[in-house]
């Protein structure tokens, strides 16, 4: 897919959404496309502007992987430019040093390793369950089986847990380039098969694991919740995860724990997301939408249904139509679904 561009893109850091995404898609897609860019007002539209350390540790790993010539690699920084070599697969381990999404930055440099020169192993330390980011398990439980249908050979372990705002978390992935990816479509979800809830406590009493569940089998039936305590080492933290299996795909819905958080506000939380994801008819998520547009980009084609775009939908839109010739349609259906087309 890669062939090498002189011509420079020019992003706008904080078009849409405004914050990490049109980096990190930007990352991704400079490094598959072989196009260079340069980009401004990173996450602009955020509190804190600029590059944080997780956004940091993304770019340092797509130039670690594709040999990139970076300029304004530094925390805070609101310019960088970004020129990929060759994709290139080995050994990698990124520590984030925070906090900071270690899903984030697999999420930035897994789509360029499958089409890397050799199969990759890559060890990334840091938060692995915080409230800005798709858990760990979202990667695995929902995201993983859908790029295996795509084509993609990859496995994600989670070793450690690591909770905001202390960190010391560690996600693994296995890659071996796969070549060609298929186009997808998930227009419905098929037949549901089960809905668990998980209650995860690491230092941290488990008597708010239990809050948690029962506040949620207050709210949902047929739910069937466990708590698992986690080595206080990897705490504290706390997380509550609700699953909801159907026929086609896998949706994961969490609540976090935090300081001054009752249990019930958590489980609230993780709750109300998941009824209006089940009231809707759309096969997707808001969240594994957004984590479905480039992989379907790369294969050329694809389709699914989500309960509503969110701006961080649009924002990948943008820029992936920025990098790749593809059209993506988005078409609001009866009911206030959203049907998106890539082709």
């Amino acid at each position: 897919m890669k062939q090498q561009n002189n011509n420079w893109l020019e992003l706008d850091g904080s078009e849409g959404e405004g914050g990490g995404q049109v980096l990190r898609t930007a990352l991704s897609l400079s490094m598959i496309s072989g196009t260079p860019f340069r980009i401004h007002g990173i996450r602009g539209k955020r509190s804190k502007p600029g590059l944080l350390r997780q956004h940091l540790t993304a770019v340092q790993a797509a130039a670690a992987i594709s040999g990139a010539e970076v300029q304004g690699a530094l925390l805070g920084s609101q310019t960088l430019s970004f020129a990929p070599g060759a994709i290139r697969g080995g050994d990698y381990h990124f520590a984030i040093g925070t906090a900071g999404s270690c899903t984030l930055v697999l999420q930035t440099i897994l789509p360029a390793l499958w089409f890397a020169d050799a199969p990759s192993q890559v060890v990334v330390t840091g938060g692995t369950h915080n409230r800005a980011a798709p858990p760990a398990d979202f990667l695995i439980r929902c995201w993983l089986p859908l790029m295996r249908r795509m084509g993609v050979q990859q496995d994600i372990s989670l070793q450690r847990h690591g909770f905001y705002p202390a960190g010391g978390g560690e996600v693994t992935a296995a890659v071996t380039p796969a070549g060609d990816l298929q186009p997808l479509s998930l227009l419905t979800r098929g037949e549901r098969l089960a809905v668990r809830a998980e209650a995860l406590v690491a230092g941290v009493a488990d008597r708010v694991a239990r809050r948690e569940l029962e506040r949620l089998a207050a709210q949902m039936v047929d739910v069937t919740g466990v708590v698992r305590e986690l080595p206080s080492r990897e705490g504290p933290g706390n997380v509550l995860m609700l699953e909801v299996v159907h026929a086609g795909l896998t949706e994961l819905f969490t609540g976090f724990g935090e300081k001054g958080v009752s249990a019930e506000a958590v489980a609230d939380a993780a709750a109300k997301e998941a009824r209006g994801y089940l009231a809707s008819v759309a096969a997707v998520g808001e969240h594994l939408a957004d984590q479905l547009l480039l992989p379907m980009a790369l294969a050329g084609g694809g389709s699914f249904t989500t309960v509503l775009a969110s701006s961080h939908l649009h924002t990948n839109k943008v820029v992936i139509e920025k990098f790749l010739p593809v059209d993506i349609q988005l078409q609001v259906l009866e009911g206030g679904a959203v049907q998106v087309e890539v082709s």
